[in-house]
């Protein structure tokens, strides 16, 4: 959704970055290479390919205490890697075992096999690849249910798995929660237009009209300025970018700066999957989940707004739920606020799939 936005801003650090700054980000990755280092006797820092859907794809799993709860993430983008963020999640692996899973498409399962190397590029087959992935986990750790947590446009994978398949999955938690909803409600995109109006942007307001509301009538490069436009309107959004996003991504400890750029493509290359998800209905796809289901979302998010992330889970039945908003959060909540959200995951989340008391 924001490769076209993030390789724009950070064009200008790959091009030709000054030895000062390189200095910099070698001190500040060296550093977070020091943070990651599990020494826990229980604990398991391990990563490679593993064969998935016909093609190589690159999985991690980390974590202090193989005891604790295992996280599958869905990550978004599409094509966008949560291995960036493992720096500012690091918290996390102290209460969960986190596997990490780069789609095809994107960060390193992209990087092994370039474009060509990528096979059937769809919401279907990554479906069907996470369903892989569920059975390479559970096999690999002994463990009877993995904790479904999707990001951003990993959530569309990430409900269909919760919805369809909770004998694999002891919950379900969104967060950056996209409701498309057969692109019924335009409320993002109407909030949109008023605020390209009241900054008086008028080429941009210009442009968006010209895309209409209809989002599943949109092409790849539309859906693509929409979310430009989207995130470079709203300081609160551009910032957690530039200080989120592109710091984690420069100062990643486990990127060269070629894999940066190989990063970027492949976000650029996984874009195709965009007008795909726009023709999702969720309501459609059932709101019967048998499963806990949770979304904690940004309070101030602008890509995917609360309300309508609020309205489907208020449509949801489910065994346990519940709605949170992240304070002080855009898009991308849980790595602006990465504390909040594990606060979350420790109070409503982790004592259901573990047995233990309920707090807060």
């Amino acid at each position: 959704m924001l490769g076209t936005i993030l390789t724009a801003s950070a064009a200008t650090l790959l091009a030709a970055p000054a030895a000062g700054l390189l200095g910099h980000r070698g001190l500040k990755r060296a550093a977070n290479a020091r943070s990651l280092c599990i020494t826990t006797p229980n604990g398991i820092d391990e990563s490679g390919y593993v064969r998935i859907g016909g093609i190589d794809q690159w999985i991690s799993i980390r974590g202090e205490d193989l005891t604790n709860p295992v996280i599958l993430e869905i990550h978004g983008g599409p094509g966008a890697s949560n291995l960036i963020f493992i720096p500012r999640t690091r918290a996390w692996e102290r209460h969960f075992t986190i596997v990490r899973w780069d789609m095809r498409g994107g960060g390193r399962t992209f990087a092994k096999g370039g474009p060509a190397g990528q096979g059937e590029v769809t919401l279907d087959r990554i479906h069907q690849d996470a369903l892989e992935v569920t059975a390479h986990v559970r096999t690999r750790l002994g463990v009877g249910k993995l904790l479904l947590v999707a990001n951003s446009f990993g959530t569309v994978t990430g409900l269909r798995l919760a919805r369809n398949h909770p004998e694999l999955y002891s919950a379900y938690v969104g967060t950056d929660q996209n409701i498309i909803g057969g692109g019924r409600d335009d409320s993002a995109y109407q909030a949109l237009l008023a605020r390209l109006e009241k900054s008086g942007k008028r080429k941009e307001l210009a442009a968006m009209k010209a895309i209409g509301p209809n989002r599943p009538a949109w092409t790849a490069r539309q859906w693509s300025e929409h979310a430009k436009t989207v995130v470079t309107t709203d300081p609160l959004t551009y910032d957690t970018m530039k200080t989120v996003v592109i710091r984690s991504l420069w100062f990643s400890p486990l990127h060269t700066l070629r894999g940066l750029r190989t990063y970027l493509k492949g976000m650029n290359f996984a874009e195709r999957l965009g007008p795909q998800a726009m023709t999702v209905d969720e309501y459609a796809e059932g709101t019967a989940f048998r499963l806990p289901f949770f979304v904690f979302q940004g309070d101030s998010d602008v890509l995917t707004p609360p309300e309508p992330a609020r309205r489907f889970v208020d449509a949801v039945t489910a065994p346990v739920k519940d709605f949170a908003l992240i304070r002080g959060a855009s898009h991308f909540a849980s790595f602006r606020h990465p504390e909040q959200f594990l606060d979350l995951m420790l109070t409503k989340v982790r004592p259901l799939v573990t047995g233990e008391p309920v707090s807060g």
